[in-house]
């Protein structure tokens, strides 16, 4: 992602405000900006090109800010096919929080404005913190705009615990005051405003579990199937870390009966790269109909020698009075960059409702 902020996207920046600004110096811009660079990670590379822009615009913010309140005029966008495109406008928006913090009242209607260039749900968060009370003025109008982009912004900028970006204290030990705003966005026309609602009571679930799942009983009453999505998709770590309460929310068997045998892995040891393959029977002991939530997790070690478990989904069973079925899954464990793994002893756990039913250990080598 960090090449998203390389040489293509500097010379947008810079072609897009020299039609802003008659001495801007195009050349001298592209050279500053992209001088080290290559060096620096994604968020490195958004305050290097903040620092640079700080150097070709003028030092009054609020000159600044008159020029900002055109941009979307003049700016050159990128491919339309090029996912990443949208990121050449990060360091632009980001340079509100930086420089204007202390002009609140010129800079949140700027954000709002700039925010369908690219998400400013970074940008927003500094504001949030030093002037909650003015924010949630706004998002309170906010959240019935045109713009999608503004509606999301409303739901993602209020995040808690939003990656990437600031974490906001206040709402991950109090995330009651955003509640209203996400019930008001809960049917909004737009996947992607429903998305990030639903993103915002994840990271809501995490910290406060029983607050989401009364919210989402609530939302349950008449839902749609859109609302129905987006509540299974706000509860999706509640699943994960097996909270009681979350399955019968979602239509699931609070306390299934049933026998779990014959945990069997095609090999004991495999090397990293290789797929871990493992077959389970699963028998319904109940004389009804059950639905559940099969999942299965890896404890893997650590640089310490501790395990440590990452959940992952198997499958949504029903199971009809009695009826035995046999289950199988491959799994690559692949080298990647946010997880390390270390050679040793590692276990597979089967887990239902996420209770754990079965355990397997295998051995992980790491070729040299």
């Amino acid at each position: 992602m960090k090449n998203a902020l390389s040489s293509n996207a500097i010379e947008r920046i810079s072609a897009s405000f020299v039609q802003l600004i008659p001495d801007f110096s195009p050349q001298l811009f592209i050279t500053q900006a992209q001088q080290g660079i290559d060096q620096l990670e994604l968020k490195q590379r958004v305050e290097h090109l903040i620092d640079v822009l700080a150097r070709h615009l003028p030092e009054d913010f609020l000159q600044t800010a008159v020029l900002l309140s055109s941009i979307k005029d003049v700016w050159v966008a990128g491919d339309k096919d090029d996912p990443l495109q949208s990121f050449a406008a990060w360091p632009v928006i980001d340079y509100v929080a930086k420089y204007g913090l202390d002009h609140p009242e010129i800079s949140l209607p700027l954000l709002k404005y700039l925010t369908a260039l690219f998400s400013a749900e970074f940008a927003i968060r500094p504001f949030i913190v030093k002037y909650p009370q003015l924010c949630q003025r706004y998002f309170s109008e906010w959240v019935d705009s045109e713009d999608e982009n503004v509606r999301r912004l409303v739901s993602e900028g209020t995040r808690p615990k939003l990656p990437w970006g600031m974490q906001l204290k206040s709402f991950v030990k109090s995330p009651q005051v955003n509640i209203p705003l996400l019930q008001r966005l809960k049917d909004d026309p737009s996947l992607y405003v429903r998305r990030s609602v639903a993103n915002h009571l994840n990271d809501i679930a995490k910290d406060h579990p029983q607050l989401v799942i009364e919210t989402c009983q609530h939302w349950l009453k008449g839902a749609s199937k859109e609302v129905q999505w987006l509540i299974r998709h706000a509860t999706r770590t509640l699943v994960k870390s097996g909270i009681a309460d979350v399955y019968p929310l979602l239509g699931y068997t609070r306390l299934p009966q049933c026998k779990v045998t014959n945990l069997n892995l095609s090999s004991a040891k495999i090397h990293l790269g290789e797929s871990l393959s493992f077959s389970v029977t699963v028998q319904s002991c109940a004389e009804e109909h059950q639905n559940m939530v099969l999942d299965f997790a890896l404890a893997l070690v650590k640089a310490n020698g501790q395990q440590k478990s990452k959940v992952f989904k198997f499958k949504n069973l029903q199971l009809a009075a009695g009826e035995k079925v046999i289950l199988h899954k491959q799994h690559q464990i692949r080298k990647i960059t946010t997880r390390r793994y270390y050679a040793g002893i590692q276990r597979l756990i089967i887990l239902i409702n996420g209770e754990s039913v079965a355990e397997h250990d295998f051995e992980l080598c790491i070729d040299q």
